[in-house]
């Protein structure tokens, strides 16, 4: 990738119009746009445990994406309680918490009657409480902890789940993708 110093040098070399540097500046330059901030309620949630993303939807039109953090052991299905993993498979909003010890957070209705049937067939418990929050309340507001480390949940910065939660209402699907 070319950085900004080598577009100047490229430029600085071209001549006193720099018409070289000029002419790969507007090949490689992208325009810098004021972040997208939500407007009005959501209806779906994406998110791609793989890349690590999260996007929101209105009417099937993209709104915005997040950068998520998830379990501790991110790879595969949620099977049983503590296993650190990030459940997969298509859920709802079912209920939020302002007082989460987790700055809000909004909950997902897992399990699901089939994660608890294949965990009883295994003899373990499904596990529940899965959120997708904020940080830790003892952490500021634009810090993000590094690396996957919840215990199962989705984590965004504190200012993003306070826009979530304006906006995610009661029922708002959540597809969680591999």
């Amino acid at each position: 990738m070319i950085g900004l110093g080598h577009l100047l040098t490229l430029g600085a070399l071209a001549g006193p119009a720099g018409v070289a540097g000029v002419a790969l500046w507007h090949q490689f330059a992208f325009p810098i746009l004021p972040p997208v901030v939500l407007r009005a309620d959501i209806d779906k949630i994406v998110i791609d445990k793989s890349e690590r993303e999260m996007v929101v939807y209105r009417d099937g039109e993209a709104l915005k994406s997040y950068t998520i953090a998830l379990g501790f052991s991110p790879e595969g299905d949620k099977v049983q309680e503590g296993d650190g993993r990030t459940p997969e498979g298509t859920f709802r909003i079912d209920r939020r918490n302002d007082k989460s010890k987790f700055h809000l957070s909004l909950g997902i209705d897992y399990p699901r009657p089939e994660d608890r049937a294949e965990a009883r067939e295994m003899g373990v418990s499904p596990g529940g409480d899965i959120f997708i929050h904020g940080q830790p309340n003892r952490v500021p507001d634009h810090m993000m902890i590094p690396g996957d480390w919840t215990a199962g949940c989705m984590a965004v910065t504190n200012p993003e789940i306070q826009e979530l939660f304006r906006f995610t209402p009661i029922g708002t699907i959540v597809e969680i993708r591999p």
